[in-house]
């Protein structure tokens, strides 16, 4: 199957609805050894197709609006995060501690972006400063799954390379492909709310529709800066005590609002939030927020017709599944890295990179995609359902099933046609525009990001 069938297919949808997406091939476009272009394009067209499919649905109109994916668009959108300026300032997307280093063995990939996870690693290494000397020194001479292991018991992260053998052959990597690309299931029996009929332009299939957004970094805060763009009403919470990056925060906060919140000592607040919500999108660690009351079922049976959509790294199955994880992290272990750095004889220096954290944004898509499914479903079939998708397993289809794609007359020179720029409490922002785009839907955001926290815990 090619890569838009299979994504489709995994969210649910109906194959009949295919012929209504067309595609502009651009050559260059998301360059690598394995089909990365192809997998954006099948992520981002199974959610426009979905958004075109809901918005007629709502609209009541006799077909569904024509898709038109172009390869320009997706990719600049894919490094979203490389393209956004803060007032002619340009982000950092990674700290100094979050790359590859050689080991006694091989190599092993850490992620230290945030604070804590900085210094859990620097106390597993036993290393008192935020030296990389230092580092890779204590590093050098051990063995790179000693360090994976010792790392993540001391609550950081690092992970060994692996081939795409070795993956294949390790338990979670088992666990991971028993399961389908989507997973979808019924969560109740109620008849869930029927969100009113749509008129006016643009084409808004998510309006009305509220979601709460308890996800960070980039795959979540993709989807629901997606949900937003559809005319969603987003509402991101994050912990008081667990500050997001700001540039990470502005680059997918596009079109929402943010606020804190306590889960666990502001539950009023929460359990009155749920009550009017919709969706609520969640990319915790497996298990992490069950022990608050918040698993799937639990919030289906206090809010009936819910749509919960779960996202994790590892899944939420296998001996991986309380293991936290990154897009980065997930390319070394699945044998991502060592597929893009091996050189044409097969050998390989060094670990390479996808030209972009593609598994992040391509779970984001598929994962909003899943979500609008789920709307049109419950919309005419009624009952709340629950999606759930890992990195792992858009990584694993990534390296084994999806087919490369026809090349193109056009090439993928430069982003400028596909960024925007506009005002913000942030300042001005240059940034990379939707790639999601049907028939009579929207261009761009309604509103820009705003500062993190600095809203209320409340619908408007």
């Amino acid at each position: 199957m090619t890569g838009i069938s299979t994504a489709w297919s995994a969210v649910g949808g109906d194959a009949a609805l295919l012929p209504r997406v067309t595609t502009v091939v651009r050559e260059g476009a998301l360059h690598a050894r394995l089909p990365v272009r192809e997998l954006a394009r099948a992520c981002v067209g199974a959610c426009a197709l979905a958004a075109a499919e809901l918005g007629a649905r709502r609209a009541g109109l006799a077909e569904v609006p024509e898709v038109r994916l172009d390869d320009g668009a997706i990719a600049t959108a894919f490094v979203s995060e490389r393209h956004l300026l803060v007032e002619g300032r340009a982000p950092v997307n990674f700290a100094p501690l979050s790359r590859f280093w050689r080991t006694a063995d091989g190599w092993v990939r850490t992620h230290a972006n945030y604070p804590h996870h900085r210094a859990r690693l620097l106390a597993a290494l036993g290393v008192t400063q935020e030296d990389p000397a230092a580092v890779a020194a204590a590093l050098a001479d051990r063995s790179a799954h000693e360090i994976e292991e010792s790392v993540y018991a001391a609550g950081g992260l690092a992970v060994a390379l692996r081939t795409a053998e070795e993956w294949a052959a390790h338990a979670q990597a088992a666990a991971v492909a028993r399961r389908p690309l989507v997973e979808r299931e019924r969560l109740d029996t109620a008849r869930a709310r029927v969100l009113p009929p749509l008129d006016g332009a643009p084409l808004l299939p998510a309006a009305g529709v509220r979601v709460l957004d308890l996800t960070r970094v980039i795959a979540g805060p993709v989807a629901t800066r997606t949900l937003a763009l559809l005319g969603a009403d987003v509402l991101r919470l994050d912990p008081p005590r667990l500050p997001e990056l700001a540039d990470q925060h502005a680059d997918t906060g596009f079109g929402k609002r943010s606020a804190t919140l306590d889960l666990a000592a502001d539950r009023r607040v929460f359990e009155e939030l749920l009550a009017t919500a919709d969706v609520v999108v969640t990319g915790y660690r497996p298990g992490a927020l069950d022990r608050l009351g918040l698993s799937a079922r639990e919030l289906a049976e206090r809010r009936p017709g819910l749509v919960v959509a779960q996202l994790s790294a590892w899944g939420a199955y296998g001996p991986w599944r309380e293991r936290r994880g990154f897009d980065s992290l997930v390319q070394v272990a699945t044998g991502i890295a060592a597929i893009e750095g091996a050189t044409t004889d097969g050998a390989s220096e060094r670990p390479g990179a996808l030209p972009a954290q593609a598994v992040d944004h391509g779970t984001g898509y598929l994962l909003a995609a899943a979500v609008l499914r789920a709307l049109t479903e419950r919309q005419e079939q009624g009952y709340g359902r629950c999606v759930r998708l890992s990195l792992a397993r858009t990584a694993q289809w990534l390296t084994s099933g999806i087919r490369p794609g026809p090349e193109g007359e056009m090439t993928y020179d430069a982003p400028d046609a596909w960024l925007g720029e506009q005002d913000s409490a942030l300042g001005r922002l240059r940034y990379a525009l939707p790639p999601v785009s049907f028939a009579g839907g929207p261009v761009d955001w309604a509103r820009p990001p705003g500062v993190w926290g600095a809203e209320p815990a409340r619908w408007v």
